[in-house]
């Protein structure tokens, strides 16, 4: 198994993807994003598998996106900020977190992440009341990205550069 030597995960509005490409750049690795993966290997957007698939069709991409990622991939990894609700991806992160992949959580206020994440309509579960809708995601899975978390980076007044260097302090300690 070729495990990811960083694996981002958080809320939307976190930096998993920005930071992503930052990190690559710093260390040197390939970037990843099991979102990217997802949208080519459906041939169509995030949020149009949503619509005309559902939620549970696109967890089902997700969980095969981010087991084939964690098996092939040896860089930065940034997973969808939903795809840690699966007990089979769960497992898979902490079998990778003890093969020596950093698994870091990217932590964000709703104030820092609200415009970030904007009322883009991509966002299909921010749809509606995308403040109350992201409050309601985070209580449920904060304690998940708590508990899988080998680090954990408060994003809201840093930039994805300083971010990505925090990220290589902590996986130096």
């Amino acid at each position: 198994m070729a495990v990811p030597r960083y694996i981002l995960m958080g809320p939307p509005g976190s930096g998993k993807s920005s930071v992503g490409r930052a990190l690559a750049a710093s260390t040197g690795l390939d970037w990843r994003d099991t979102d990217e993966d997802v949208s080519a290997g459906a041939g169509k957007s995030i949020a149009d598998i949503f619509l005309a698939d559902g939620e549970d069709a696109f967890r089902d991409l997700e969980e095969a996106a981010v087991a084939d990622a964690v098996a092939t991939h040896a860089g930065v990894l940034s997973l969808g900020g939903g795809a840690i609700l699966r007990p089979a991806t769960q497992a898979l992160l902490e079998q990778a977190a003890g093969a020596g992949a950093a698994i870091v959580f990217l932590d964000v206020s709703l104030k820092a992440a609200s415009p970030r994440v904007g009322l883009n309509k991509s966002r299909p579960l921010l749809l509606g009341n995308p403040r109350q809708q992201w409050l309601t995601l985070m209580e449920a899975r904060r304690p998940v990205y708590e508990r899988l978390a080998t680090q954990t980076v408060v994003t809201d007044d840093l930039t994805p550069t300083q971010v990505a260097a925090v990220i290589e302090q902590g996986a130096q300690a």
